[in-house]
């Protein structure tokens, strides 16, 4: 579904990524993992167009993404991103944040299945509470949401246990993984929590220092060596 090829990103004066290579495959998730500052977050901006990407090459279903290309462009192609912090609208309620999700879509899909209902019941309960009101837990379920609102072909994942609660944690990686075992989707998951990685993860993608270090499936991946390169 994703393919990175040489991607390489700068703030300013300052380089963040260097010629950064990764696949994303349907069915599959992917994990980016490393410690703070590595860039985990600034790749997945660059990727889904948040930051322009200074260069390299990324297709998405087999099709090129300009080098400027646009958030909503992004979107339109497929691309749901679930950022750190979650970035509700705290004045909307529910159902408003969910149908922002509309705006990439044609107007004959513009509609909540049931089915983000089913994953997310809380949602359905508090669907005319405002954003603000929720939650730590319940707006990243939103967020989540949102996202799917969009019917992603790639589903970027920033970060979603921080700061929650374990049964909600439970929850998402539950949902994380009904969603990978569709089969209609990639997702890319940057995560912190080494557990909650390892278990849903089908390959890993170390970053340190802007660099890919380590980029293998986790068949034949030893739970220990990954830990070390997480660590390190």
């Amino acid at each position: 579904m994703l393919n990175v090829e040489n991607l390489s990103l700068h703030y300013g004066h300052s380089q963040i990524l260097y010629d950064v290579s990764l696949t994303a495959k349907v069915g599959k998730v992917t994990c980016l993992m490393g410690s703070n500052g590595v860039g985990k977050t600034s790749l997945l901006k660059a990727i889904s167009g948040t930051l322009p990407r200074s260069s390299g090459l990324v297709t998405l279903d087999q099709q090129n993404v300009p080098l400027n290309a646009k958030p909503y462009t992004l979107a339109r192609m497929g691309v749901g991103y679930v950022p750190q912090g979650r970035d509700v609208f705290p004045l909307m309620t529910v159902r408003e944040n969910l149908e922002t999700g509309f705006a990439c879509l044609d107007q004959s899909e513009r509609l909540v299945s049931d089915e983000i209902f089913e994953l997310f019941p809380v949602l359905q309960d508090m669907r005319n509470r405002r954003g603000g009101d929720l939650s730590g837990g319940q707006q990243q379920q939103l967020a989540i949401a949102r996202a799917l609102v969009t019917k992603p072909k790639l589903l970027l994942l920033d970060e979603p246990t921080e700061g929650i609660q374990p049964n909600i944690i439970k929850q998402i990686g539950d949902v994380i993984r009904y969603l990978r075992d569709q089969g209609g989707m990639a997702i890319i998951l940057v995560e912190q929590f080494f557990e909650f990685a390892y278990g849903l993860g089908d390959n890993f993608v170390v970053l340190k220092r802007g660099n890919v270090a380590l980029n293998r499936e986790k068949q034949g991946l030893e739970r220990s060596e990954l830990l070390d390169n997480v660590s390190l």
